[in-house]
């Protein structure tokens, strides 16, 4: 199978002189602005982890909310909003769409540091997770857009780099303005700010700047990189107020009933499944809200699956009702479960267990791992290129990679007493995991036709976000929590994932190769027109 058939059109039918093996420069300047917008997203993102223990002696909390915050406080709404902003990325201006999602979590990001306890602080991470919703299905829209099918597993992880560059650099950030600012004031700062507050402004106000930038990149024509130019949606806030209602309950109770008597007890009965399942865990936790906001997020998932499949049953089809599609999503929602625990948790442990200051947790836990995260998703990109050319199933090793070969590294990191083999361990264990990212975005996008980019997008992050991001921390901090604030114990826990996330790759490997030859013709036997 070649790369044409991955991808399901043929690239010569294209006009773009990338078509021809030429990818213009000014793909390559874009998409470093992209790389540069998704470092500022994962350092607003990723700039807890050397709070966390600083929020925590501040704000009287444990490690299963700090978990919760920036896992499942985070994940739903940028998981939710992720849908109808995937709509819109397919349908309107993505520029101007990331502009403005740009200057709402920078904003919210800033205001975190004025929060003065749990609530303000929850409500404010709601706030940059919507806004950070519509950084990367307009990403990666725009990157499908601008560079031929060959090489969109690598410029998919050049862009992906900004998530380990970001994360990185973030400690090392957070660290030095921490220690700076409580060294200048040990009783507070200006307005009453603590060093942790200093440093959610110090990284929210420059994102308002960076938005501006954004805004003068130039939109691509959509599809025609590909042969199927497609015209501009007439009206494209339409589609996105639609599957705004269709996933923001309540409103997802009348959707359902305006798709008639069935479709309103099977949505019924959804929410009634979610909501038993979300007081059992409660129950069984001690943790509210918790699986109340993924109780919400679930039910809110399956109204909107529900309702896509009655208005646009293409894109069902190629995504909830593809099985080699949701192989794939959930089988690096297994990855990222296991790598959001470890880069979160990291930080907070190494302070913790082995009595490692921020500052040396900045210069060799942070800046190693946006190294080693860079050089595994690069690595991982181009060698997902390179065996798409030799088997049409072969991004999928790479996925595959990914899950499995990081955990011995896991294993020693957070059983070592020596600093040393923990840094170590750490940046292979950051560096493996990362390959695995820009495979599963290449092979999400191959699944599905040009116009239905934005919204697989959306869907691939549900499981990113819902299973890895949502779950992942949270698993960590709550058996921590409950274990006598053990952080080794908690995040070696969710290996538990590992043996899940291998069943699901190898059947990816045996679905994807026909699921990627036959979008088309699977397209039109839904309904699709394609000329």
């Amino acid at each position: 199978m070649t790369e044409q058939t991955a991808d399901a059109v043929p690239e010569s039918s294209g006009t773009n002189s990338a078509v021809d093996g030429k990818v213009p420069a000014y793909s390559w300047y874009a998409l470093s602005v992209l790389v540069l917008i998704y470092v500022l997203n994962f350092i607003d993102r990723q700039i807890l982890s050397i709070l966390a223990n600083d929020i925590k002696a501040d704000l009287g909390v444990e490690d299963d909310y700090l978990g919760f915050l920036y896992g499942t406080a985070f994940a739903v709404f940028y998981a939710l909003f992720g849908i109808p902003l995937g709509r819109l990325a397919d349908s309107w201006h993505r520029v101007r769409l990331m502009a403005i999602g740009l200057a709402l979590w920078s904003t919210m990001t800033a205001l975190s540091g004025f929060a003065k306890n749990a609530t303000m602080l929850t409500a404010a991470r709601i706030g940059v997770g919507v806004g950070e919703a519509t950084a990367s299905p307009s990403a990666y829209s725009l990157i499908s857009d601008w560079f031929p099918a060959r090489l969109r597993a690598t410029a998919l992880a050049i862009y992906s780099s900004g998530l380990y560059i970001g994360g990185g650099i973030s400690l090392l950030i957070g660290a030095l303005i921490v220690e700076n600012w409580n060294a200048a004031y040990p009783d507070g700062g200006p307005l009453g700010l603590a060093g942790w507050q200093a440093a959610f402004l110090a990284v929210g106000i420059p994102g308002l700047l960076l938005a501006l930038w954004v805004l003068t990149l130039r939109e691509p024509v959509r599809g025609a990189i590909d042969g199927l130019p497609t015209p501009s949606d007439p009206a494209p806030f339409r589609g996105f107020v639609r599957e705004l209602f269709q996933v923001i309950p309540p409103f997802t109770v009348f959707g359902a009933a305006a798709r008639g008597r069935g479709a309103l007890v099977v949505n019924l009965l959804g929410a009634a499944g979610f909501a038993l399942t979300a007081w059992l865990l409660s129950k069984w936790t001690g943790v509210v809200e918790q699986w109340v906001f993924l109780g919400v997020g679930y039910y809110a998932v399956f109204s909107w699956a529900m309702g896509l499949r009655a208005r646009d049953l293409p894109t069902f089809r190629l995504t909830w009702g593809s099985p080699a599609f949701l192989c794939v999503i959930l089988g690096y929602g297994t990855v990222s479960f296991m790598a959001y625990a470890v880069s979160y948790w990291g930080a907070p442990y190494a302070e913790r267990a082995l009595g490692v200051s921020k500052s040396e947790l900045g210069w060799f836990l942070g800046a190693p791992a946006a190294v080693a995260g860079f050089l595994g998703v690069i690595l991982g990109g181009r060698m997902a290129d390179f065996l798409l050319t030799k088997r049409p199933e072969g991004r999928v090793y790479v996925i595959l990679f990914g899950l499995v070969m990081p955990i011995p590294a896991m294993l020693v990191a957070f059983t070592t007493a020596d600093v040393t083999v923990f840094f170590i361990a750490s940046f292979f264990a950051q560096m493996l995991s990362a390959s695995a990212l820009g495979a599963a975005a290449a092979s999400s996008q191959a699944l599905v036709l040009p116009r239905m980019r934005g919204l697989a997008t959306a869907t691939f992050f549900l499981a990113t976000t819902l299973i890895g991001l949502g779950l992942g921390p949270f698993t960590a901090g709550y058996v921590s929590a409950t274990n006598g604030d053990d952080l080794a114990k908690g995040v070696l826990a969710t290996l538990v994932a590992a043996p899940f996330g291998l069943a699901l790759l190898v059947a990816a490997l045996r679905l994807v190769p026909k699921a990627s030859a036959s979008v088309v013709e699977r397209a039109r036997e839904a309904g699709e027109v394609i000329a």
